[in-house]
């Protein structure tokens, strides 16, 4: 199992380069940047891999209304040029509250959307003539398609795609390299999304490889931070569940309420939107929490990283505890010990 890190849109770029490069050194496989409305991706992946030799670098994720489909091509391939050919590109639709919120732009058509731009994206990089059809109709008033001109290290850059809904998790499986699932229970995420998975799977293109399976996970394996690491991981639940959409359009809140908890599901929104942050995250049940996380003995932690791994995860994107780069780091080589040994 591979073992990634996943860094926020509001991150102290240069406070963490020497901790990425210490997560690079002590094996870890993935570096991911998210964006939302905060610092942009794209540039400070550039700048990582000039200080990392192997981990793979993508953002996770960047909007697939943020920017064209041919100039998200163009930022995955100039990335992996400068990686050497390590670029993942991480995609996602976001929701309403960020992409009209912010980008100003419809939430219209997601699915179709996103599989348009793996299409366009792959065209490129195979440099292929750049085509499209609606919602990116390529080219347009009658002008000359054209193909890119620079030439990089892969003619294919991973494309993963951050899905919830049934529709877009069945478009993942379909056409994607990988899925970046949210709030990954093991032993319930067949409930929620494995009938989007299957259908996807069993019209896949037998020029794809096998589907890969990314899951988050809060880590605290042996360490006096796992109370603060709960704590972390209860804010962290509320903030989703109860404030990235209003009410009846909350993702999150669905996948909660999916997994049998939509009381509580119902109960932590109404907290959160009424302001009541703290309660909201008191409110998040203990049993989703310890379902989702990796916090406790080296046992308890390798079992449930076997919980994932039957689940069919094939990388995990961990929180990992600690007041200091060398304590998270020390947590990274714990987790990536256990996950060796599965």
């Amino acid at each position: 199992m591979k073992i990634g890190v996943t860094f926020g849109s509001s991150t102290n770029f240069p406070a963490m380069l020497d901790e990425i490069a210490g997560y690079d050194a002590a094996g870890v496989d993935a570096i991911w940047l998210g964006e939302s409305y905060g610092f942009d991706a794209i540039g400070p992946l550039g700048a990582l891999s000039q200080i990392t030799s192997r981990a793979l670098l993508g953002p996770g994720i960047v909007s697939a209304y943020s920017r064209t489909p041919t100039l998200l091509a163009q930022s995955a391939l100039t990335l992996d040029a400068l990686s050497g050919g390590r670029a993942i590109l991480g995609l996602g639709a976001s929701g309403p509250a960020v992409i009209e919120g912010w980008h100003g732009v419809p939430y219209e058509r997601p699915v179709a959307r996103m599989a348009a731009i793996i299409d366009i994206c792959r065209r490129v990089w195979a440099r292929e003539v750049a085509t499209g059809s609606p919602p990116y109709p390529l080219p347009v008033n009658s002008r000359r398609a054209l193909k890119v001109m620079a030439t990089g290290p892969r003619t294919k850059i991973p494309i993963y795609i951050a899905a919830l809904g049934a529709a877009s998790v069945r478009m993942t499986a379909r056409k994607a390299d990988g899925w970046t699932s949210v709030m990954f229970w093991p032993e319930r995420a067949d409930g929620v999304w494995g009938s989007a998975l299957r259908e996807g799977l069993s019209r896949r293109g037998d020029d794809l490889a096998a589907l890969q399976i990314v899951a988050p996970a809060h880590v605290a394996i042996d360490t006096e931070h796992a109370d603060r690491h709960w704590d972390a991981l209860r804010a962290h639940t509320a903030h989703y569940v109860g404030g990235m959409g209003p009410r009846g359009q909350n993702f999150y809140h669905d996948v909660l309420s999916r997994y049998g908890l939509g009381t509580a599901a119902d109960r932590v929104a109404d907290l959160y939107l009424n302001k009541q942050r703290e309660q909201a995250a008191a409110a998040v049940p203990q049993e989703y929490l310890e379902g989702v996380a990796l916090i406790g003995s080296r046992e308890h932690v390798r079992q449930r990283l076997q919980a994932y791994a039957d689940a069919g995860v094939s990388m995990l994107n961990v929180t990992l505890a600690g007041s200091t780069s060398e304590e998270r780091i020390a947590q990274l080589r714990l987790v990536r010990e256990l996950a060796d040994g599965l």
